[in-house]
């Protein structure tokens, strides 16, 4: 397996800021490109206007004349929290600007696939809409749109994903990622898009002098746009961490949904002091896991119930199918381990560029998650694979897992739908399109972005997929950038405080492309136990300092099993005490507050032990 290494940022000059302004947030900031109070403002005035989106003026007199026709309106949205929060925030606003029957639909992507499929819109029909908005998807909905056409339902769509040659033939579209596009920023999340279309409304309908409008406040669901852009893991750029950090304002002032405050209350979290990492650690999984096994309407009911009490019962809904996924998870990971182990000694030693795992057993709904985690232990792309529900007799069982049906002879092929995760400098979507574009029977379909993308192929089709990944990303992969962890250098002891540890914590948002501050140094190894079985507990002696210091290294097992072909946490625990009793170690780690029974102590969350 490729070894984790750390490597220094490139130093920049600290920059032209406020005296006040911490010393280690300069430099933190001068290493991301920020240089100035200017470009660290994060003010709404800052915003990029939202007439530069392209395509919203169709949208929107769309949208306005849906609205004087009183019909029905349907959100199709995607099933993950994007797509929830992108449902429940174009929901919410056309319900407050007086669109008369605005509701939703997020029917089962295991039956009814993913985006705007011809199905959907069969299903959507039932409900006479005239107008459908899609949310979080449709960019690739060539025969859905074509279908709604056909009934006489007009779309609308909006998307963040990118495109492919041909654009579907809807009424409108609204996608930053559009090739024409000159929008200032293309990381906007699918609930991004959502926002800036129910923005240009709201202000199209208050010029109008629209009386229902001037009392809608369109930043009141910039919680949903923090949740939904924290947990799509887009790039943080200037505009979305804008978004982020007035989202996570009305959230600690709890001027929020309820939902939001009843999922970070399961997660036992104080929504008052709540940062970035805890919508995409806390609320987004329980989220994703109503998509991920059940169905979506829930997370979306969630974020739409303006009553505290059904919100709290649905949270806990959702945490309860986040407690099943993490079970049908774990033993998922535990096989794609071993199976990678088993590549690694097949291959002597050496992996591929890329790697292609399968199990029928597999549930659909999880295989994006072990892609993720496996391609974060042997640092390349990652296709994880799984039997499409329609050859899946039996449903989810949260004591057996998938009870698999026999197939009837006669019947049409196997599918396999795929996750796949990347790794900086292999653009995974453009890889699936090359390999479509050299064998253009292989793919049944696909989709995504430059680290994460979605695929249909056949069951029999899976070894010459196989063969053809691994051909085109080594086109791409480039080993000398994999595996590294970014180190923002060495504190020094006047530093290593819990002060220090606040003004980092309060300097974000962190995120995709704008990352959480990491350090390094040397530190005597103290003690360790093992917590959880997954998880390494260190006290450490800082050696600059002589400072003794709580530290925890989450899923280092997970890691220290499948690289070293360990069978389980008590070998590997094993091996490191022998490896570092009564040693120093160099540690990657950031600075963290760890609060307890009312007292706050330093702790240092370790990303990588060397």
């Amino acid at each position: 397996m490729t070894a984790r290494t750390i490597q220094r940022r490139v130093s920049a000059p600290a920059g032209d800021f406020a005296p006040r302004l911490h010393p280690v947030l300069r430099r933190v900031y001068a290493a991301r490109g920020v240089n100035d109070e200017g470009t660290l403002g994060l003010g709404l005035d800052r915003l990029l206007p939202v007439s530069s989106l392209e395509g919203l003026e169709g949208a929107t007199e769309l949208l306005l004349r849906h609205r004087a026709s009183g019909r029905r309106i349907l959100v199709v949205g995607d099933f993950d929290a994007d797509g929830a929060t992108s449902s429940a925030l174009v929901v919410r606003c056309l319900r407050k600007l007086g669109f008369s029957d605005a509701g939703f639909l997020v029917p089962n992507r295991f039956k009814y696939g993913y985006g705007l499929t011809p199905e959907i819109v069969a299903l959507a029909s039932q409900q006479q809409p005239s107008l459908i908005i899609t949310v979080d998807n449709g960019i690739s909905s060539q025969a859905g749109v074509a279908e709604a056409n056909r009934r006489g339902i007009e779309v609308l769509v909006t998307d963040h994903h990118l495109p492919g040659t041909e654009l579907p033939a809807a009424a409108a579209i609204v996608n930053p990622n559009l090739p024409q596009s000159r929008f200032g920023s293309r990381a906007l999340a699918g609930v991004g898009v959502a926002f800036y279309l129910m923005a240009a409304l709201t202000r199209r309908m208050q010029q109008q002098s629209d009386p229902v409008a001037a009392t809608v406040n369109v930043a009141d669901v910039l919680d949903l746009v923090a949740l939904g852009t924290v947990a799509d893991l887009v790039q943080l750029d200037h505009n979305n961490r804008i978004l982020v950090a007035h989202g996570l304002k009305r959230i600690r002032a709890r001027r929020c949904v309820p939902g939001i405050v009843a999922l970070l209350q399961e997660a036992k979290r104080d929504p008052a002091r709540i940062v970035a990492q805890d919508l995409g650690f806390a609320v987004a999984p329980r989220l994703n896991a109503a998509g991920r096994l059940d169905d979506m309407s829930i997370g979306i009911e969630c974020l739409l119930t303006d009553d505290e009490q059904t919100a709290r019962s649905l949270a806990a809904r959702l945490s309860q199918l986040n407690e099943e996924r993490r079970e049908i998870e774990q033993r998922m990971q535990e096989e794609a381990a071993t199976a990678v182990r088993k590549v690694h000694i097949d291959s002597g030693g050496e992996l591929a560029s890329a790697l292609c795992l399968y199990d029928e057993s597999w549930h659909q709904g999880v295989v994006g998650l072990v892609a993720s985690r496996i391609k974060d232990r042997v640092h390349r792309p990652v296709v994880a694979f799984a039997r499409a529900e329609e050859a899946v007799a039996g449903r989810i069982d949260s004591g057996s897992g998938i009870d698999m049906g026999a197939r009837k002879p006669g019947t049409s092929p196997i599918l396999l739908r795929g996750s796949a995760r990347s790794v900086p400098g292999v653009h995974i979507r453009d890889v699936l399109d090359a390999v479509a574009t050299r064998y253009p029977d292989l793919i049944e379909k696909f989709g995504g972005h430059a680290m994460a993308a979605g695929l249909t192929l056949k069951e029999s089709a899976l070894t010459l997929f196989t063969t053809a990944l691994i051909e085109e990303s080594a086109r791409w992969f480039d080993a000398g950038r994999q595996g590294i962890i970014e180190s923002d250098g060495e504190l020094s002891p006047e530093e290593m405080t819990l002060a220090t540890a606040f003004e980092l914590r309060d300097g974000g948002p962190w995120g995709q492309g704008f990352p959480e501050p990491a350090f390094d140094g040397e530190f005597a190894v103290i003690d360790t136990r093992v917590v959880g079985e997954r998880h390494l507990k260190l006290r450490v002696r800082a050696c600059q300092s002589g400072e003794i210091l709580d530290a925890i290294a989450f899923r280092y097992f997970e890691h220290a099993g499948a690289a070293d072909g360990a069978g389980g946490s008590a070998a590997a625990a094993s091996a490191f005490k022998l490896k570092f009793a009564n040693g120093t170690a160099r540690l990657a780690y950031r600075l963290d507050v760890n609060e307890y029974l009312g007292a706050r102590r330093l702790q240092l969350i370790v990303e990588h032990i060397c």
